[in-house]
């Protein structure tokens, strides 16, 4: 013991200040990239070309330049052109760098801290260009200015020349930027080559072409008028892509609606100021709190549709916030204050009624774009603005802009107004509705099971992860499958003939539905937004209907019901059908191999097996066609469809939730045109053969 507390003391006297670990410029970086990036993956990866790419569009909202050209070698180099005024190459005179030097290789440098360069710009931190150049294992960069084309090349981070292309040539530390080339005096811009260095990026991390083309689309929208071409040439078929609109927000609000519309895009817009201190240094180097007047510009564009989904998309000087900040706060305050003053000049709300910010938001797509310069962000990757006075300011101007909307005289905006009011007081009550039938619709104690529908054959297991609900289609059906069951895990609940179809009835309709109120009742989670999925009283819920039309449509209505009420289940991969056999085949004289009944489940497999058969000299009685489940004894019902061991489970899963929704409502909706289109297109195409008449 003596001699471990003497080790501990040694190794205590060992700190001294020579074993403290100085990094120096960028060897930070690469010591501790994911403090700057976030990341060594792919969004790592991503975050880098963010960087040089606000760059350049940086100075296309400063108004210079339209075109950003990106460019994904098969090589694996990466290339940013501009045709802005290009990087500046004079000398500066604090450090005696040229420009192109001190933005590559110094942290914290740029023309973005002051107010002389840029207003209002997304790489303000001055670490993007420096990051990339520290996290590359070579970078080339060529600026047209004066007449001539400057050029200077890095080695993660280091300044040097290259004998050769790509990452591998031999290269010589020590270069400077240099003149290469002459151009006309007025072209001006800035390229920037790049190969990420896989010393420190993961192996299989790599440029997502997708998510580029959804930022360069995104960035194109909020700058109307920029172009960027985005070039991917790697793999055999190389792509491109040119993205430019002149629309601005108001047409990338209607690109991202998908329902139909219950107001056109409105754009609220306004500017104000406000002080902020901030550290800045005076004329003997020295960090003084200083009181800056900034200026505020915000543009909103919003949309409210038929759907029940929000979508918010926020932007500080084009720089995407998808965690929202205070600009985002200050939107969703104001909305909500517009609506409820509004609200006070109307009969719409009843005495005791309310309306809550999920209220006005509900099928509300907006776009939120704000402009000040210096922005606070969170962190380096910029996903939170933190600006504090940006949420009062960005209320005020909402609240007022959104009002006079909302109490409009003008005759082609007042019907408009009235509708989304009675929207939204409409939510108000739905939600209400809603958290009143959750709280009756909870799991139900021991004590208090009775109140369960007493047509529930329940089962005895309490265990979620093992248990099975069974919504099976009659009385008929259901006392073969309570025969068939294993009651200690499987539970079944009969419904009459077809459920309602929700997709065009209200809630209200909904939940005055036996059979509706039924199901949700016996789910025990509640339903809509209200839905908590730990509160499932069940694993699986299977839907068990005939293999006919009419089961069809059963299993469809069922469908529908859980996508929009219950849909954390279908997302969870816990709502199942079951796959019942169509046909039979007795074997009169059965093989070592074969058993004396075989189930076939499909006409062509119907059609292999009684094939393989004659072609054996196995002898069958002619097959039986299950026209529905009523059919089937105990024993076959449990061996075919409900025992965990032989029967089939068909998961109903949701891939793309737009696509599913635009599916339901064309099948399902009110909209009679698209699904007689849909009907008509799809008469051509079948077989008559294939029609069970």
């Amino acid at each position: 013991m003596q001699s471990s507390s003497h080790s501990k003391q040694q190794r205590s006297r060992e700190y001294e200040a020579k074993n403290l670990l100085v990094l120096e410029g960028l060897e930070a970086v690469r010591k501790r990239p994911a403090m700057y990036i976030g990341s060594t993956d792919t969004r790592g990866l991503m975050h880098c070309l963010w960087e040089i790419i606000d760059n350049a569009v940086d100075e296309s909202l400063a108004g210079y330049g339209e075109t950003v050209e990106v460019v994904l070698g098969g090589d694996g180099s990466i290339t940013v052109r501009d045709q802005a005024r290009g990087i500046p190459v004079d000398i500066e005179p604090k450090t005696g760098l040229s420009g192109v030097e001190v933005v590559f290789t110094r942290l914290h440098a740029g023309g973005k801290f002051g107010n002389s360069s840029y207003n209002a710009t997304g790489g303000l931190h001055g670490v993007g260009a420096s990051v990339v150049n520290a996290l590359s294992s070579r970078l080339d960069v060529q600026v047209d200015r004066g007449g001539a084309t400057w050029e200077m090349n890095f080695r993660r981070g280091v300044p040097g020349t290259f004998d050769g292309d790509g990452p591998d040539a031999p290269f010589t530390p020590g270069g400077t930027l240099r003149k290469v080339g002459r151009v006309a005096k007025g072209r001006t811009g800035t390229r920037v080559r790049y190969w990420p260095d896989r010393q420190i990026f993961l192996h299989d991390a790599e440029i997502s072409l997708q998510h580029l083309q959804e930022r360069a689309r995104q960035t194109a929208f909020l700058v109307p008028g920029l172009a960027i071409e985005v070039h991917d040439l790697r793999g055999d078929e190389p792509t491109h892509e040119n993205f430019h609109f002149v629309g601005g927000i108001t047409e990338f609000a209607e690109f991202l609606s998908h329902d139909a519309p219950v107001t056109d895009v409105l754009r609220l817009q306004g500017r104000d100021t406000f002080t902020e201190t901030v550290p800045m240094l005076d004329e003997n180097g020295a960090m003084t709190p200083t009181d800056v007047e900034r200026e505020l510009e915000v543009d909103i564009a919003v949309r409210w549709g038929t759907g029940y989904d929000t979508a918010v998309k926020s932007f500080v000087n084009i720089i995407a916030t998808p965690k929202g900040g205070t600009h985002v706060q200050g939107f969703e305050r104001g909305l909500h204050r517009a609506f409820t003053r509004s609200l006070e000049g109307t009969r719409l709300l009843k005495n005791g009624e309310e309306v809550i910010k999920d209220d006005c938001m509900e099928g509300l797509t907006a776009v939120i774009t704000v402009r000040l310069a210096e922005p606070q962000f969170e962190g380096q990757t910029k996903e939170v603005l933190g600006t504090p006075p940006v949420s009062r300011l960005v209320a005020r101007i909402v609240e007022q802009e959104f009002s006079e909307f909302l109490t409009t005289t003008k005759p082609a905006l007042r019907p408009m107004a009235r509708t989304l009011m009675e929207k939204v007081v409409n939510a108000s009550r739905t939600r209400v509705a809603a958290r009143a039938h959750k709280e009756n619709q909870r799991r139900k104690t021991a004590l208090e099971s009775s109140t369960l529908p007493p047509k529930l054959k329940d089962c005895r297991s309490s265990d979620v992860d093992s248990t099975e609900l069974f919504i099976v289609e009659g009385d008929s059906a259901l006392g073969t499958a309570n025969v068939a069951r294993n009651s200690e895990f499987q539970a079944l609940l009969p419904i009459r003939g077809k459920i309602l179809n929700v997709q065009k009835a209200s809630l209200g309709d909904m939940l005055k539905n036996a059979e509706c109120a039924a199901i949700i009742q016996v789910v025990g989670a509640g339903s809509g937004r209200s839905f908590d999925l730990d509160n499932a009283r069940y694993g699986k819920v299977i839907f068990m209907a005939d293999a006919d039309s009419d089961g069809a449509h059963i299993r469809t209505l069922l469908a529908t019901l859980f996508f929009r009420y219950m849909r954390p289940m279908v997302e969870a991969g816990r709502v199942y059908s079951a796959v019942p056999p169509l046909h039979r085949f007795e074997l009169t004289k059965p093989k070592r191999g074969y058993d004396k009944y075989i189930y076939t489940y499909s006409d062509a497999e119907y059609q292999r097996t009684a094939a393989e058969l004659t072609k054996k000299g196995i002898t069958f009685k002619e097959p039986q066609r299950y026209k529905g489940l009523g059919e089937m004894d105990a024993h076959q019902l449990k061996e075919t469809t409900m025992d965990p061991r032989h029967r089939t489970l068909r998961r109903l899963t949701v891939d793309d939730i737009e696509a599913a929704e635009h599916v339901f409502e064309m099948l399902m909706g009110n909209d009679v045109a698209p699904r007689k289109e849909f009907i008509v297109e799809g008469a051509y195409n079948l077989e008559s053969d294939r029609i069970d008449a």
